[in-house]
């Protein structure tokens, strides 16, 4: 009997080539599904006749109000090996099989400092009116050598993050709710005791965190107001993080000089979502994780963990 999978927010339709699918041909018939379902409703309607999901990130919840409305289901395979939107006691109620894959740090961080640059030196700005032909030169951008760039959270991706700006010449402090003195130095980072510290001395400020109870709403109105009229903030972590309604304060009232942002409230963004049309703000869809390198480790470990579940010895396992 052949099994179906369905692989989700396939957009570039790319799931086919960025692996070699080959090992499961025989067994399984892959879907790519390149829209996104918001709802459970729409969920359930279009997974239905499918026995595996294959999921990116953290994009596609499966609540057990989910799972109890997928009676075929019998394994999920989620991008990385971190995943909070899996109610993993109803996937085991439910005999469904949970797994993850490889995933690499690079690309977030490497987006991370295209949105910083962007940011800086005024580039979409710039290119845009070279296109349009109007000015030549329309902004002064901002130097990073002997700036300060505050990281929260410094872990895998914020660590790096650190060591480019450090190439740069930048003066790179760091914060979190248990980063130390002694972990800041190892990875290259001057500690700051507080964000407040952080926000109100940095000239670029980068949020590297893992969104939990804990981090959710971390920087609000009053955070984000400590920040300086000239500095500028980038999350490519988790949208909740910072809080929208004060994000958009600061961008409107130009509190800071801008924003660079690849992580949204909902995703894919409403065409009406008061993000697309804030000034100061350099967005990007969701791009961090999206590279051809972490799509062929996304979709070839995919792969293998389709085949060890079909022989009865799943890797990798969640849960």
């Amino acid at each position: 009997m052949t099994l179906r999978c369905a692989v989700l927010d396939d957009y570039q339709s790319v799931a086919a080539t960025a692996a070699d699918w080959s090992p499961v041909a025989d067994d399984v018939d892959v879907v790519g599904f390149t829209e996104h379902c918001a709802t459970d409703d729409e969920l359930a309607e279009q997974l239905a006749e499918f026995d595996i999901v294959v999921t990116l990130r953290e994009r596609v919840p499966f609540p057990a109000t989910l799972i109890e409305r997928l009676p075929r289901l019998r394994l999920i395979v989620a991008s990385g090996m971190r995943n909070t939107s899996i109610d993993y006691a109803a996937a085991e109620r439910h005999e469904i099989t949970v797994c993850g894959t490889a995933s690499t740090a690079t690309p977030p961080v490497e987006l991370t400092w295209a949105l910083l640059l962007g940011l800086a030196r005024g580039i979409v700005t710039e290119a845009n009116s070279l296109r349009a032909g109007g000015p030549w030169q329309s902004t002064v951008g901002a130097d990073l050598h002997g700036r300060r760039l505050g990281i929260i959270g410094l872990g895998k991706i914020g660590s790096r993050v650190a060591a480019v700006g450090r190439a740069f010449g930048m003066d790179v402090v760091a914060w979190s709710e248990h980063l130390t003195e002694e972990r800041a130095q190892e990875a290259g980072a001057g500690f700051v005791a507080s964000r407040e510290e952080l926000l109100e001395t940095s000239d670029f400020v980068s949020v590297h965190l893992v969104l939990s109870d804990r981090t959710r709403g971390l920087l609000g109105a009053k955070e984000l107001g400590l920040m300086r009229p000239g500095s500028y903030l980038v999350n490519t972590s988790r949208a909740a993080i910072i809080d929208q309604d004060a994000l958009l304060d600061v961008l409107h009232r130009g509190a800071i000089a801008g924003a660079g942002i690849d992580v949204f409230d909902v995703e894919p963004l409403p065409a009406d979502h008061p993000l697309r049309s804030a000034p100061r703000l350099l967005a990007t869809p969701h791009l961090g994780y999206v590279s051809q390198a972490n799509y062929a480790a996304y979709y070839g470990d995919a792969v293998e963990d389709i085949r060890a579940f079909l022989d009865g010895k799943p890797v990798r396992r969640l849960g």
